[in-house]
């Protein structure tokens, strides 16, 4: 029972001292969101959908919640912002070619018709990022539309 309780306090030290450390932030200005707004022009639901479901991780801005003060909680947090990151940066828009913007469209509307995004454990503590199959339909239609315009783009050679 001794060593139960040394073992438990030792835990509890460790967790203690843990909390004056965390991951580096992801906090830049939403000002990195202009290019890719600009460029896409959503519709005002789609831009809402977007900004609140999906920006929050595919971007170099996060609204972080109170809970990410608490470690290791704000190690797995920061995980899946780089995870998610590197599957699409809006923030890099401007960075990406003209096909891999197309790309990443055709990857967006994959993963929101089969509603693979927004991830469940993100959708756990922001319900407001549970799309009904309407704001799912115009995200989708939007996407659609700036594939379309990427198409008609010329093509480098």
């Amino acid at each position: 029972m001794k060593i139960i309780k040394t073992i438990l306090l030792i835990l509890l030290v460790v967790l203690v001292i843990a909390q004056f450390f965390g991951p580096e932030r992801n906090e830049s200005s939403t000002d990195s969101f202009d290019a890719f707004l600009a460029e896409t022009n959503p519709p005002k639901d789609v831009k809402y959908v977007l900004t609140e479901t999906c920006f929050d991780c595919h971007s170099d801005h996060t609204r972080y919640p109170w809970y990410d003060k608490i470690t290791p909680v704000n190690y797995w947090l920061a995980g899946h912002v780089k995870d998610a990151k590197k599957d699409l940066n809006i923030s890099k828009w401007d960075d990406y070619s003209t096909k891999k913007k197309d790309h990443k469209l055709e990857e967006l509307i994959e993963m929101v018709e089969d509603k693979e995004m927004p991830l469940e454990s993100y959708t756990y503590t922001h319900s407001e990022a549970n799309l009904t199959d309407e704001q799912i339909k115009s995200v989708v239609d939007w996407a659609k539309e700036v594939r379309f315009k990427y198409s008609l783009e010329p093509k480098a050679e």
